[in-house]
């Protein structure tokens, strides 16, 4: 369902990425690991369409990327890819249903189809009871699953989640991570994780570790 091809991007005289090549099939669960600066991040944003290669090519569902002008990426985006991060990102100021629905209404999406889907997916999460309550009323894992909601609420293609377990502690975040395959399993959500945990990472289908700007290893657990 997405596929890389000789990626490479670079900041000023650094080189980041050196030629990434990497295949990922619906229903995976992904983990790119590696030191502080290898670029895992980098290439998460370009598989997301958050950044853009300077050489090379992400395709996503038979989508070529790099042929989509600026207003037909970000909808694409908005419509067919989730992310998580680390900071959670929920508008305080809006409760955990409002924020959870923000993808869907930006999608063109009634309120009360957006709310409908809202309520479906927090009784999976287990947050109905917290959907009225702002960001500063719920825990760290609450929120982490607020945003884990938000990601899911247009039924993207992938998720892609940065280090979403980074500001959890360890109960919260192996919550979090029993999650993820339950909702693979559930739906068949593909999932592609940066994290520096190694539980989750070695939890995956397959990990691939990226050093000097390359995938050194692609590991099938």
């Amino acid at each position: 369902m997405i596929t890389a091809n000789n990626i490479h991007k670079s900041f000023g005289d650094l080189k980041v990425l050196k030629g990434i090549n990497l295949k990922i099939k619906k229903g995976e669960i992904i983990s790119i690991v590696g030191a502080s600066g290898a670029g895992k991040s980098t290439l998460l944003h370009i598989l997301g369409t958050l950044d853009k290669p300077d050489f090379g090519q992400v395709k996503i569902n038979d989508v070529q990327i790099s042929t989509l002008n600026d207003n037909k990426l970000s909808s694409f985006r908005n419509k067919h890819i989730g992310f998580v991060f680390q900071f959670h990102h929920l508008l305080p100021e809006f409760t955990a249903i409002e924020n959870i629905c923000i993808p869907a209404f930006i999608a063109g999406v009634s309120k009360d189809a957006a709310f409908k889907k809202a309520h479906k997916l927090v009784e999976v999460l287990d947050l109905t009871d917290r959907l009225e309550h702002k960001p500063s009323q719920l825990s760290g894992g609450e929120q982490q699953r607020v945003a884990v909601a938000r990601a899911l609420i247009n039924d993207p293609f992938v998720v892609f989640a940065d280090e979403p377990s980074g500001n959890l502690d360890s109960a919260n975040a192996r919550e979090l991570h029993k999650l993820f395959f339950f909702l693979r399993d559930q739906f068949q959500q593909t999932f592609v994780i940066v994290t520096h945990n190694p539980e989750l990472a070695n939890l995956a289908d397959r990990k691939f570790i990226i050093s000097d700007g390359v995938v050194i290893n692609d590991k099938q657990d």
